[in-house]
């Protein structure tokens, strides 16, 4: 397994991180078995960086974690936590709430579901509109002085935020989706973290399965949100289709995968950025980590400029009611 460092101030990690939301959630159902044998995999592979959050599937997934550490030496491990988004019993999504009162709250249940004395990286899930970074941010300071928490993340914030939060206690990483089709950061957020000394775990680097080369509607079941995501509705998701398939004859070319193929060029645009996949199962787990293989040339990243050009991608990443909420989509020039 090769290794990177997350920012300046950071731990070093797998060059690959394991996203494991899709066990618990947002994906449809998963097998629980399947999902338990993925994190053995990914461990014993040499993936030292688990991410998950405290909502997903309001705290199964960090007890899958649990479960899935046992047999594991703990402290060769880095646990990445989001907090602060609100769901209610039937899942809805129903706020956000970054209070300091609330971080060490969600941190405490945390701790308590993954049987573990220490948060790795603690991030809020979003920023909170109600409740100044520098105040989140302060609270997880004071979980670090305590030993609950050894490092801050940030995710899906904007390059203002991410220097205001930066002055109250070092940000290690920022968690964002960057892929292929979902280049946004690349015009201040990336240059932003860049000057900070601040690392980059890239999620949807597959764009949630679009440009897997695995793709098929019928996935999509009742309980699947790619069913309502813009990306993934009717002429955008033939047009994004498309694109796919320009991948796919890159990828033949190389003799890799499609999915091998987009998580290399996200590999290749720097060293301070780390993938998550989202593999919920052993043999696409393996097809991720095969990216690891893949030296793209200075050719081979041209023709997959040329192929997907930044803003190619038909539709928003996420809906309008969901893009209101993301600081990351508003410019620090507005």
């Amino acid at each position: 397994m090769k290794h990177r460092t997350l920012g300046r101030n950071g731990p070093e990690v797998s060059a690959i991180g394991l996203g494991c939301m899709g066990m618990s959630d947002l994906y449809g159902p998963a097998d629980r078995a399947e999902s338990l044998a993925t994190l053995h995999a990914a461990i014993e592979a040499g993936v030292t960086l688990l991410d998950t959050g405290d909502f997903y599937g309001m705290g199964h997934n960090e007890m899958l974690i649990r479960e899935g550490l046992e047999g594991h030496r703990r402290d060769d491990l880095q646990i990445s936590v989001k907090f602060g988004a609100l769901r209610d019993p039937a899942g809805g999504w129903i706020g956000v709430d970054c209070r300091p009162a609330a971080v060490k709250n969600f941190a405490a249940y945390s701790l308590r579901r993954l049987g573990v004395d220490h948060i790795d990286i603690y991030r809020p899930a979003r920023l909170d509109p109600a409740t100044p970074i520098e105040d989140t941010i302060g609270a997880i300071a004071d979980l670090i002085k305590a030993g609950h928490v050894k490092h801050v993340g940030l995710s899906e914030v904007g390059a203002a935020t991410i220097r205001r939060a930066h002055a109250v206690h070092p940000i290690c990483d920022v968690q964002i989706e960057y892929s292929l089709i979902s280049r946004g950061i690349e015009d201040e957020i990336l240059p932003a973290c860049r000057e900070l000394g601040i690392g980059v775990t890239a999620y949807g680097v597959l764009s949630r399965g679009l440009i897997s080369g695995h793709w098929s509607q019928a996935r999509a079941g009742a309980t699947d949100f790619r069913g309502f995501s813009p990306r993934f509705q009717g002429q955008n998701l033939e047009a994004n289709l498309a694109l796919v398939e320009r991948l796919r004859s890159i990828a033949a070319a190389l003799g890799g995968s499609v999915a091998q193929i987009a998580i290399a060029w996200v590999l290749a645009q720097g060293a301070d950025i780390i993938p998550l996949v989202g593999a919920r199962r052993r043999d696409r787990l393996d097809e991720a980590l095969g990216a690891l293989d893949l030296a793209l040339s200075s050719e081979d990243l041209a023709a997959l400029a040329e192929a997907i050009p930044a803003g190619a991608a038909a539709g928003e990443r996420y809906d309008a009611a969901q893009l209101a909420h993301l600081d990351s989509e508003k410019k620090a020039s507005a």
